[in-house]
Formats: C-alpha cells, sequence, structure tokens
C-alpha cells in the first residue's frame, strides 16, 4: 500500500491543474489595477497557458509513459517534480504572456504528463488483476480531489504573498514532494505475483482466461477494440469537460460567497467517482460498468436543462454538478483499468498514454463546440441537449465492446467468493 499511497500524493500534488481559474483571476485583477509589474495581456488570451498545459499534458502522456515502462516509475516520477517545479519558479519571475505559456503550459504540462503516467502503474503491479479497478481508482482520486486543498491554500497565498510568492511556494514545494514521493515508487521483484485471484494452484486453462496478455503499442493500434474506446473516452471525457466549467460558473454566482462549497463538493464527486466506480467495475465488469456510468451521465445533463432554465435553485444545481463531476471521474478509472485488462502491464505507460489522448482531444473539441453554442443559442440549453445525446450514442456503442477475459474474471472471483468461508468461519477458538 506505500506504493498506492504515493501515487495518489504525487496526484495531489499534480492536480494543481484544476485550480487555474484562481490564479487566472488574479492575473486579470493585475490587469485591471495596472501600474509597475502589472500584467499587459490580451483579455482573450487569459486562458491560453491553462489551454496548453490540458493539451501537453494530454500529448506527452505517450512519451511519459514510455519512459516510465522503460526506466520506471521513479525516474519518470522524478522528471515530473523537475518540471513542474521549474515551470512555478519560472513564472513567478515574469508577467510576460509567452513565459506564462512555456512556463505553465509547456513545462508545468508536460511535468503533470511524467508524474500521472507513473503514479497509476507502479501500483498495479502490486496487486492482482481483480483489484485493478479499485487500485487505479484510488490511486487517480487524488487528481481529482487536489482542488479541496490547493483552491484555499492558493487563495490565501494570493492574498498573503501575491501572485509572484505564491507560484515561487508552489513550484519549490510540488519538486520536494514529488520528488520525495518518488523515491516510493518501486517496482515488485522480478518473478512476484500478487496473491489473492490468479495462483499456481490454478489450472493451465484457468490461468491463461483471466491473467493479463502484455500488447505492444503498434499490435493494440490495429485493433478496432483501441478506437472503440478511444471513441468513448472522446464521449465519456469530453461532455463532461463540455459543461462542468460552465456549471460550476453558475453555482458560484448563486451561492455567491459560499463559492467554495460548491468546488469542493465538485471535487469531491470527481474524487468519489474514480473510488466507486473503479471498485465497482472488479465487481460487475467493465463493459456493464461503462454503460451504466454513460447513461446516468446522460441523465444528469437532460436533468440539468430545467433546473439551469430555473436558475434560482442553487442546491439543486450543485447535486447536479456533483453528479456530473461524479461520473466524469468516472472514466478516469474505467478506462486506465480497461488499457491494463486488455493490453497488459508491461506496455502500459505507452498503451494508456495513446488511449488518454482522447481525454485531451475531447476536452478541447467538445469544450470549444460548447462555446460556440452558447454563443449562438445565448443559452446552455444546446450544450447540454447536445453532451446528453452523445453519451447516449456511446452508451449504445458499450454493447460493441468484448473481453473475454473480463467475463473469466467475473467468474473466477464469483467462484472464489462463494467458496471461501465467512470471516472467522472453520477457525477454533483461541
Amino acid at each position: 500500500m506505500v506504493v498506492t499511497a504515493a501515487g495518489t500524493g504525487i496526484n495531489l500534488a499534480l492536480g494543481v491543474l484544476y485550480t487555474w481559474s484562481i490564479f487566472k483571476s488574479a492575473i486579470r485583477l493585475s490587469m485591471e489595477q495596472g501600474g509597475t509589474g502589472a500584467f499587459s495581456w490580451d483579455p482573450a488570451a487569459l486562458n491560453d497557458p491553462y489551454a496548453v498545459c490540458v493539451l501537453v499534458f494530454a500529448c506527452t502522456m505517450v512519451l511519459a509513459g514510455r519512459c516510465q515502462d522503460r526506466f520506471g516509475p521513479r525516474v519518470a516520477a522524478l522528471i515530473s517534480g523537475a518540471l513542474v517545479g521549474l515551470g512555478f519558479v519560472w513564472i513567478s519571475q515574469s508577467t510576460n504572456y509567452w513565459v506564462w505559456v512555456a512556463g505553465f503550459g509547456v513545462l508545468v504540462g508536460a511535468g503533470i504528463a511524467f508524474g500521472y503516467s507513473a503514479a497509476t502503474p507502479a501500483a498495479l503491479k502490486w496487486f492482482p488483476p481483480n483489484r485493478t479497478g479499485s487500485i487505479t481508482g484510488i490511486v487517480v482520486s487524488g487528481f481529482g480531489l487536489a482542488s479541496v486543498y490547493i483552491a484555499p491554500l492558493a487563495t490565501w497565498m494570493l492574498i498573503a504573498w501575491g501572485l509572484s510568492g505564491a507560484m515561487l511556494f508552489f513550484g519549490i514545494a510540488f519538486f520536494l514532494v514529488v520528488s520525495l514521493l518518488a523515491l516510493l515508487l518501486v517496482r515488485p521483484p522480478q518473478g512476484f505475483t500478487p496473491a489473492g485471484f490468479v495462483d499456481r494452484r490454478q489450472n493451465a486453462a484457468v490461468r491463461g482466461a483471466i491473467e493479463d496478455a502484455d500488447v505492444p503499442p503498434s499490435r493494440m493500434l490495429r485493433r478496432p477494440l483501441f478506437w472503440l474506446l478511444w471513441a468513448l473516452y472522446f464521449i465519456g471525457a469530453g461532455a463532461g469537460l463540455m459543461v462542468i466549467g460552465s456549471i460550476a460558473g453558475m453555482a458560484k454566482q448563486s451561492l455567491a460567497e459560499q463559492a467554495f462549497v460548491a468546488v469542493a463538493l465538485l471535487a469531491v464527486g470527481n474524487a468519489a467517482g474514480r473510488i466507486v466506480v473503479g471498485m465497482l467495475s472488479d465487481r460487475i465488469g467493465r463493459k456493464n460498468t461503462l454503460g451504466g456510468v454513460l447513461l446516468v451521465q446522460a441523465l444528469f445533463m437532460f436533468g440539468a436543462i430545467p433546473v439551469v432554465a430555473a436558475g434560482s435553485h442553487a442546491v439543486l444545481l450543485v447535486l447536479v454538478m456533483v453528479g456530473i463531476g461524479f461520473n466524469y471521474g468516472a472514466n478516469l478509472a474505467l478506462f486506465p483499468a480497461f488499457a491494463k485488462d486488455l493490453w497488459g502491464i508491461k506496455n502500459f505507460g505507452v498503451n494508456y498514454g495513446l488511449l488518454f489522448t482522447a481525454w485531451g482531444i475531447g476536452g478541447f473539441v467538445l469544450s470549444r463546440v460548447s462555446e460556440v453554442l452558447k454563443t449562438t443559442s445565448g443559452g446552455f440549453t444546446a450544450s447540454f441537449v447536445v453532451a446528453g445525446a452523445l453519451l447516449v450514442a456511446g452508451a449504445s456503442m458499450v454493447l460493441l465492446i468484448h473481453d473475454p477475459k473480463c467475463e473469466a474474471r467475473r467468474r473466477v472471483a464469483k467462484d472464489r467468493r462463494t467458496r471461501e468461508p465467512p470471516f472467522g468461519a472453520g477457525r477454533s477458538a483461541a
């Protein structure tokens, strides 16, 4: 569990990506106040460092995954700490637009990718296949939960130290925290077999049916199932990102000074979705879980239309936001588990990195679609309708997924549960 805790801790640090809106508000305030050393950007470019960061994060995952697969999680995580730390320290010394695009967008984005790609596979190697979803959900939950503590911390530091001081603090702190946690990311010894699911007493046919097969990236890309999952990831993550920003903004307007409660609840919902759905997928299968997540997310999208139209129901709006965040977070647990189940752990870094490009492209494309729809229609209804329709289509596409190993694992796990006596049964009294 030490490796799992270290991976979760790294993601807790790297989730600073989700607090960009706080930094953006400080930059906008500096532009409005003016004076010596103030920011002087084009207001339309305020979100550019964040957009570049997201794009670099998604695209660098393949390179970072290759590094993790070849040199191990510790090296990848140390690179992460160095890049993120350097990026924040650099932008703390400048108000120049291009410095922020390069520092936050490129360096921090690439650093997040190296850390994110190191945390999950390091933990998965210590656990059997029937706990893939659970462990994945726990590790990646740190990324979703990060804004619960980073948002208020950043807000306090901006008031106490200013934007430059806050960025310098984050740079030094993230370098130290991520680098120290990286030392705890160790691989299992050669020949290690996790106990609890596949053991040597099972016959070769059973072992072959449930153990992971290591598939190289070149062969994975030739399989239609990869592209089906890529499209589903594009829809599931992209539809969530398409509306989350808008809902969060509306909740902040409704709750006024209590807006931090909405942000915290969204983060908790995001993190909880990763843990709960990861565990659920171990019991009922990835395919069934994904289909349910997409359908429930579609219901939240359509249900949000009358809630948003009413405008004044802040509590209902927060509940819808938490539900959408929960189902969005579920994608970040399900698709890494799919990648490990279908294509093994040996090339997991690269394989999942290639699949993860769907998250980056989906978020970028569908967020832009959402902005166009809001501009042309003057409201949010069209965005919810399009997102809901895409999710219903995605739920239908889930029926095309065929993974014999998933069913085999479920049968073996069920058989083990029925054969194992209840806790304490069959034991003699001390």
